[in-house]
């Protein structure tokens, strides 16, 4: 019978999972190189990283973000957005 560690493994940073309707901004060094950077436009308008945007979906790994602004909503990986503070 394998021994078990005496102490459990370090916990993952816990960061709190984003939900429909949190607000959000985008992660600027999760952004770019990303491929959603690559089919953009070369140079990402301020707002996106400023915020807030509303999260109006999420399926998967990808959320639909909606700007107060009169833009259309996007889509963009969960991991590259995180709360508006």
């Amino acid at each position: 019978m394998a021994e078990t560690p005496s102490s459990p493994a370090p916990a993952a940073k816990a960061t709190p999972a984003l939900k429909k309707g949190a607000l959000v901004r985008v992660n600027r060094a999760a952004y770019e190189g990303s491929t959603e950077a690559g089919a953009s436009d070369p140079h990402p308008p301020a707002y996106i990283f400023e915020g807030p945007g509303e999260l109006l979906v999420v399926k998967g790994t990808y959320g639909q973000v909606r700007w107060r602004r009169p833009v259309p909503d996007v889509w963009l990986r969960m991991d590259q957005l995180e709360a508006f503070s």
